[in-house]
């Protein structure tokens, strides 16, 4: 099948909505992805992770022949427009690891030619872009480069492509262009910047919300720490006062995306992002707060703590970054023993829900799964639910 579009990493997250969305507009799409078991599962019209109504748009662009597949990245050579969806990662110390672009370019610039469309839709460094046309350029490569950041909020992704508007830029006019006309098959509208523009507007939009759910999370410690009912509290505050009505919940705030963008822009400044820093504490630290509060009243080393809900996100299956876990590594140093489950997450490491209700001292309630709304909590089992989700019974 000779494919309109590529899309390298089509397999993960941000690539396979993408594949699906522009197969819906009947278009035909290549995907590459090094991830075999991922792609045997998709070409067996099974979406490899959680994603609200993209199952049934797998099927039908299977049915229509509008997807291919392959792990070999010489495939990329045979279609016009390639997308990009790997991302500036940070290291062990938070600081991003620039090389990983380069080590790509390096890989894949035999395989391209000068007549394609190259899109990076992943979040990348600021400056990445101009970077990589200057590198391309330096290895006698003329592609047209664009980054166009993709917006989605994993498990709306494939109504989002289509509700929201695209952010698109390119390193010439040609470029923008044609990444324009591109998202135009999906958008409502198209929102043109240059390249360093449309990387901040995706590191300040990730790091934006990352520092709101710092400051509900500081609110949330500051009022349990002095015996307050901060639920009762946030809701005297939404209560039709509209000044507050889209004010987050506070929670577990994690996930691939956040922390990382945030301190993207942190080491970009020199470390002088101290709003971004000061929500990276207080987001990270809230685990080991939670254990705190809970260590006050209780001698948690004669107790079998439980977990509820270990994916990053209310009913999701990704793990990814999941804050669940550094509260179970925590507990592990606390509690007698430690007993996790989620019902959307498949892991050796997790036990049924009904063991881990029977056997519990103290249960946290740490991802907001709608599930968990109607659990019946035995009422000598200490509850500790900053999501407010779970209704104890007395």
């Amino acid at each position: 099948m000779s494919a309109d579009l590529c899309i390298i990493g089509g397999a993960g997250h941000v690539g396979l909505p993408l594949a699906l969305a522009f197969a819906n507009k009947g278009m035909r799409v290549h995907i590459c992805d090094l991830n075999e078991s991922a792609l045997e599962v998709i070409q067996n019209g099974q979406m490899p992770f959680s994603e609200d109504g993209a199952e049934e748009l797998l099927r039908k662009a299977l049915d229509q022949d509008l997807l291919s597949f392959s792990t070999d990245t010489a495939s990329i050579s045979g279609s016009p427009i390639v997308v990009v969806t790997i991302a500036t990662p940070v290291d062990e110390f938070l600081n991003p690891d620039t090389h990983v672009m380069k080590r790509w370019a390096d890989e894949t610039i035999p395989h391209f030619s000068d007549d394609q469309l190259l899109i990076l839709r992943s979040t990348v460094y600021p400056g990445t872009t101009n970077w990589l046309e200057r590198y391309l350029r330096a290895k006698n490569r003329q592609i047209r480069l664009a980054y166009c950041p993709e917006r989605i909020a994993q498990g709306r992704a494939v109504r989002e492509l289509c509700d929201l508007p695209q952010i698109v830029s390119g390193t010439s006019p040609e470029a923008e262009d044609e990444s324009a006309k591109l998202f135009e098959h999906l958008a409502p509208e198209v929102i043109r910047l240059t390249p360093l523009e449309a990387e901040f507007a995706k590191l300040f939009t990730n790091s934006y919300r990352y520092i709101v759910f710092g400051v509900i999370n500081q609110f949330y410690m500051l009022a349990t720490q002095h015996g307050a009912d901060f639920h009762r509290i946030l809701h005297a505050c939404r209560h039709n006062y509209p000044r507050m009505t889209n004010t987050p919940d506070a929670g577990l705030t994690a996930g691939p995306c956040l922390l990382k963008d945030t301190m993207q822009l942190a080491a970009f400044s020199n470390n002088h992002f101290s709003l971004g820093h000061d929500a990276m504490l207080v987001n990270e630290g809230l685990p080991a707060f939670l254990i705190e509060q809970v260590k006050r009243e209780v001698d948690l080393s004669n107790m079998t703590a439980g977990i509820l809900g270990m994916a990053f996100k209310g009913d999701s299956d990704d793990i990814r970054d999941s804050l669940s876990f550094r509260l179970r590594k925590l507990l592990l140093l606390e509690a007698k023993e430690v007993l996790c489950s989620d019902p959307f997450v498949n892991d050796s490491r997790l036990v049924d829900q009904n063991r881990l209700l029977a056997e519990s001292d103290v249960i946290f309630v740490a991802t907001p799964h709608r599930a968990y709304r109607d659990l019946q909590i035995p009422g000598h089992v200490k509850l500790v639910d900053v999501w407010n989700c779970v209704r104890k019974q007395p």
